[in-house]
């Protein structure tokens, strides 16, 4: 199979067919195209949508996987990795708004330009509001400070990568997964290619501020311990501070001793919750990995029976 398209899937029944039907104008019937469509759980029609595309067009290359549940994005990009046989690899959303026409350019440009190991599209110019663009460059400035590895900012999961890539890609079975940091991780060659997102057609993106923000947090906890280094900065800051405030107390007069040591026993009691909070985030996550869960668990997988 020359190129695998994975299709990750959450309350897209809407969208389902006119995504194909896209795909089919950039690339027709190609036979030696697959379409790996994973069904994140949704609570829809979306993989009965699947199946009757796999019905309909039985002479395609079409995979339909049913996660049993909602495992997240991230998981069903793992598992249409694991499931694909292309020599590359593209993800794609559903929502069409991603064209599906960036993805014949993408194969165009690596074809011919050998060097490169995946192509990676990023949003030259974002169509956000203010506040959630601020964030997320707030996000890629702060990861790129703490992590050791490079972010490129605004690249999306939007990609066409290499088998290589692939299963480097799919030998890092941790259980929190951050793709963004995994593609940056496992390295090989990338070009940043612009395009620009369409409208989405049909539904309700399921992607919040709150969502965005646990997303954040999950790519710096999975690429760095910055954060538990914070906590020893913090503290010799703070004792420096007390130190200090300490001795100016000695040189005045008319000062409630009492009133000094409770305000300072809340800030350590509440500096003491951070950190705890920190330090057990990292210890749950290592106790969840260590359990050896599956990442996914697969309910129904079908194909064209030919």
């Amino acid at each position: 199979m020359k190129l695998s398209l994975i299709i990750p899937c959450y309350n897209e029944e809407e969208n389902i067919n006119l995504f194909f039907e896209s795909c089919l104008k950039v690339f027709g019937k190609a036979k030696n195209i697959e379409y790996v469509f994973v069904n994140d759980g949704s609570n829809d029609k979306t993989y009965i949508k699947i199946k009757n595309l796999i019905e309909k067009y039985n002479d395609l290359n079409i995979i339909g996987i049913c996660f049993s549940r909602n495992f997240g994005k991230e998981a069903a990009m793992y598992a249409g990795l694991k499931n694909c046989t292309g020599k590359y690899c593209a993800f794609i959303d559903a929502d069409l708004q991603q064209n599906p026409k960036y993805v014949k350019k993408m194969l165009f440009f690596i074809e011919n330009n050998e060097e490169y190991d995946c192509v990676t599209c990023y949003q030259s110019k974002r169509k956000e509001r203010f506040f959630m663009s601020t964030l997320k460059s707030l996000f890629y400035y702060i990861i790129n400070k703490v992590t050791d590895i490079e972010f490129y900012k605004n690249a999306s999961d939007f990609r066409l990568m290499n088998r290589k890539m692939a299963d480097a890609i799919i030998s890092m079975e941790e259980y929190y997964r951050f793709s963004k940091g995994i593609f940056s991780f496992v390295g090989f060659n990338n070009y940043y290619m612009p395009y620009e997102v369409e409208e989405r057609k049909k539904g309700k993106t399921s992607w919040s501020i709150i969502k965005l923000i646990k997303y954040a947090k999950s790519g710096i906890m999975s690429f760095t311990i910055s954060p538990l280094k914070i906590t020893t900065y913090i503290g010799i800051f703070t004792l420096l501070i007390d130190v200090v405030y300490f001795v100016i107390l000695l040189f005045k007069n008319n000062i409630s001793i009492l009133s000094i040591i409770i305000v300072f026993m809340f800030l350590f009691s509440s500096l003491q919750m951070i950190f705890l909070g920190i330090l057990g985030e990292y210890i749950g996550r290592n106790y969840i990995q260590n359990m050896k869960r599956p990442i996914y668990i697969i309910k129904d997988k079908e194909y064209a029976k030919r």
